[in-house]
């Protein structure tokens, strides 16, 4: 699991990116979706001409069809894809000016979904995360917390399927995530989304409470290529979870690995 290079990236985003795969995950999304990359912020791998911009959140909001979106992936050759997870009544307005688009989506509606990342968790090997910070190793996991995590992201989908209907599980690349697309979700407030955020957390589930609690709106665009391990983010169904391996799964790896 290691970053792929410029070139494998351009191969995957011209050869395996399946945008009717992504047309399907947005399937009764209210449109516009916005999409955003990083082009190298973590890799230090990036295309020369966007050197000023390989740290940055490219926004992609200017687009007619899921082919643009593909050819801005084929441009950028980025790191990482991601989707907004806010819902926009009237995006006209809202690109009006800075700060209105963050407006709109907390007062009309945002995705909840929940992040479970291997890092986070301890390892009888690498330790805490705090220890791995200190090391310099914060993004860095064992297949042992990448079990764990994915161990408490089946968990969570049980949890959870108390309370709604609709859950999807993805492989991010490098932990998982779960989204929950009942539509009354789309309107909980931060305050409440939050409590349920802290309250999971009290129960022992390690997640990202800024995913959770809607302060961080993107999140992995499934489908599209994780550089920094060179795995393909990728839902999962129930079945499938219980016996997929990230390391070798050849349902996540991208044509490159398998050569």
């Amino acid at each position: 699991m290691r970053p792929a290079s410029l070139q494998e990236r351009h191969e995957f985003y011209t050869r395996e990116f399946r945008t009717n795969l992504i047309r399907e995950w947005f399937r009764g999304w209210m449109k516009p979706i916005v999409f955003a990359v990083v082009i190298g912020r973590h890799t230090k791998i990036f295309p020369a001409r966007y050197r000023g911009d390989r740290d940055r959140t490219v926004l992609i909001d200017e687009y007619d069809t899921l082919q643009d979106l593909r050819r801005y992936c084929v441009e950028f050759k980025p790191e990482s894809v991601y989707y907004d997870r806010n819902v926009y009544k009237n995006w006209d307005e809202a690109r009006r000016g800075p700060g209105k688009i963050e407006q709109l989506g907390k007062s009309f509606g945002q995705q909840l979904a929940f992040d479970i990342d291997p890092e986070n968790f301890e390892c009888p090997i690498h330790g805490t995360l705090e220890e791995k910070m200190n090391r310099r190793q914060g993004l860095s996991f064992c297949r042992l917390e990448l079990q764990l995590a994915q161990e408490q992201a089946l968990g969570l989908v049980d949890e959870l399927s108390h309370s709604f209907g609709e859950l999807r599980m993805v492989y991010s690349g490098r932990g998982f995530h779960v989204h929950v697309l009942d539509e009354d979700a789309f309107f909980w407030t931060p305050k409440r989304r939050l409590k349920l955020a802290r309250s999971l957390s009290h129960r022992g589930y390690l997640m990202d409470e800024w995913v959770a609690g809607g302060a961080m709106r993107l999140i992995r665009l499934p489908h599209s290529l994780n550089g920094l391990v060179s795995r393909v983010a990728r839902p999962l169904g129930r079945v499938k979870v219980r016996s997929f391996d990230a390391v070798t799964d050849p349902f996540c790896l991208p044509g490159f690995s398998r050569s």
